[in-house]
C-alpha cells in the first residue's frame, strides 16, 4: 500500500534539534514531552508549519511554526 502523503525520517538534522531544545527547555524547568519533542523536530528542520490541537505543548520551542488545528 502506497501512502498519500510523505513520511518524515526523525533523522540526524532532527535529533540533533531535539536535543538542543529538549535541553534549553529543561534548562528552564519546562521539560516537554519527549514524542512532542520528536514530533517537534521534524516540522523544524523541514520547514513544516506544525497543526495541532494542543498548541499548549508545542508553543515554547523556538524556530517552530505552529498553528491550531481546532
Amino acid at each position: 500500500m502506497r501512502n498519500s502523503f510523505p513520511v518524515l525520517d526523525y533523522d540526524r538534522e532532527a535529533a540533533d534539534w531535539h536535543a538542543k531544545e529538549r535541553a534549553r527547555l529543561s534548562a528552564g524547568g519546562r521539560t516537554p514531552p519527549f514524542v512532542d519533542s520528536q514530533i517537534a523536530a521534524i516540522a523544524c528542520v523541514n520547514g513544516l508549519t506544525l497543526a495541532t490541537s494542543n498548541m499548549g505543548h508545542f508553543r515554547a520551542f523556538q524556530g517552530l511554526e505552529v498553528e491550531s488545528w481546532a
